[in-house]
């Protein structure tokens, strides 16, 4: 029986602004509004049902999704400051108890999407068996930290290339059986985990050899996922299944903090063109 939706989000948001996002640094209501506005258009004809966790958010941002989404198509829960742990642990049990469809996706507030390119990575993430995550950012980490100096798998698919990675952020596509399997590897970022340790004990890159670690420029931080994911996650690096979480190129979404976004593209171009 075909569901009524192509996927399901857990959106999550909060109403202050992190970091040094490329626009509207002073302003999350404007900066959140740029980037729903861009999911709405990277969705296209896709039918998504929007479960948004509100973070201690004023009435507008109600008034926001509204603005972009139906009501019927609309899930709003509105939370009183419970922060970044206790939002993500709370999408995995919405994204695991909803039946609204199989594919699920993790969302952060703080992404830019290119118009019309989400539904590639439902595609990709469909007709592949050996794809169990995706991640619409082709981050730059990628091509900076020498910790990514790794061999890795690359296919061609919807008209991009995509990689297997290590590691993402939180923000992420999948299905829910694949997150039923791997949700207690996920929740122990509530319990002091990095979003970078969590993706490392997934996908087993670089976590057996710590020696390795030690010759890399970016060595303190790296050095700290690898002994988090051990500390959290040693049953999963010994017995568990290695996953395979892949980014295209070129990439269909940028996290909007500054020194994050995805190269080769001139984000603020095509952002200030939208304003």
């Amino acid at each position: 029986m075909r569901t009524k939706y192509d996927l399901t989000i857990a959106y999550r948001i909060y109403p202050k602004v992190s970091k040094n996002p490329l626009v509207f640094s002073d302003d999350k209501y404007k900066l959140s509004e740029l980037c729903l506005r861009s999911l709405k258009e990277s969705l296209g004809d896709l039918r998504a049902k929007l479960i948004v966790l509100l973070d201690n958010c004023p009435p507008e941002y109600i008034d926001l999704f509204k603005k972009y989404f139906d009501q019927e198509d609309l899930e709003l829960i509105e939370l009183d400051g419970v922060g970044n742990l206790s939002t993500f642990g709370m999408q995995i049990e919405l994204l695991l108890e909803q039946n609204f469809s199989d594919v699920v996706y993790f969302a952060e507030d703080d992404y830019y999407y290119l118009p019309n390119q989400f539904s590639e990575m439902i595609n990709f993430l469909e007709k592949n068996n050996d794809v169990d995550f995706v991640s619409p950012f082709d981050h730059i980490d990628y091509y900076k930290f020498n910790f990514h100096d790794y061999k890795n798998k690359i296919k061609f698919s919807e008209k991009k290339h995509w990689q297997n990675v290590a590691t993402t952020c939180l923000t992420f596509l999948t299905t829910k059986k694949t997150l039923e399997r791997t949700q207690n590897i996920f929740k122990t970022y509530a319990k002091g985990n990095y979003d970078t340790s969590i993706w490392a004990s997934l996908t087993k890159f670089n976590i057996f050899n710590p020696f390795k670690l030690f010759k890399y420029k970016e060595k303190p931080y790296f050095i700290a996922v690898f002994f988090k994911s051990w500390r959290y996650s040693f049953i999963q690096h010994l017995f568990g299944k290695k996953w395979t979480l892949w980014t295209p190129i070129p990439t269909i979404a940028t996290h909007i903090e500054s020194e994050d976004v995805s190269p080769t593209i001139n984000w603020l171009k095509i952002i200030c063109h939208k304003l």
